[in-house]
């Protein structure tokens, strides 16, 4: 048996859990104990469905893998045309995975609002050079994200527009290499978002850190 499987709503959530979690040091980033990931293996797209239909039949997609791993996550976006809303998404998610037989404890449901790229803004030099800025200094001053991004706030209002807004204005193209590489590089203590740390507390529950001198031989 595996140790986690993620099911991904889109391409672009995808390639960003593919980028974090692929880093060689990514457990410890998120405080947890390690756990095996192959993105061949341990993630899948909900492809032709996305939001709306891994809302209506994730659990159904996920019964398979219910004989390869240990845990679950599902995640999606709430913000879709028909969104019931994030409460709503996860209680029917939930409800209808433990109706398919997944042990309570055993798969976490994360429900992103509004959107993934709610996890990608932070104020930080990498996202700056990924948008084709200098700095963060020169990310922040600009007046589309000023507009966007209130003071005060920990995000942009409407995260995904804005990011698709200065990608038009910089010429970049939008894909799902550049959320990977995004994802690759950005510090985990920047995300706020309580989507983001429900999953953190959800891996460090699952995969505890073991104290110093009770793994491997044991010594």
């Amino acid at each position: 048996m595996r140790d986690c499987f993620f099911y991904l709503a889109d391409k672009n959530m995808k390639f960003s859990f593919e980028g974090f979690l692929t880093r060689p040091d990514f457990y410890k980033k998120l405080g947890c104990g390690p756990f095996a990931f192959d993105p061949q293996q341990d993630a899948k797209v909900a492809a032709g469905d996305n939001d709306p239909g891994l809302c209506k039949r994730g659990h159904e997609l996920l019964r398979l893998y219910q004989a390869t791993h240990h845990h679950a996550v599902v995640v999606l976006d709430a913000q879709w045309d028909g969104s019931p809303g994030k409460e709503k998404i996860a209680e029917r998610l939930y409800d209808n995975i433990i109706r398919t037989g997944w042990p309570e404890g055993s798969f976490q449901v994360i429900v992103i609002d509004p959107e993934l790229e709610n996890w990608i803004w932070q104020q930080h030099d990498d996202i700056a050079r990924n948008l084709q800025f200098a700095n963060r200094y020169e990310l922040m001053a600009d007046p589309d994200l000023i507009a966007a991004w209130p003071t005060g706030q920990d995000k942009p209002t409407f995260p995904k527009e804005i990011f698709e807004k200065l990608l038009r204005k910089k010429q970049i193209q939008r894909s799902s290499v550049l959320y990977k590489q995004i994802t690759s590089q950005i510090p985990v203590r920047g995300c706020r978002d309580p989507a983001f740390l429900s999953l953190v507390e959800t891996l460090q529950r699952w995969f505890p850190v073991e104290p110093e001198g009770t793994g491997g031989d044991g010594k």
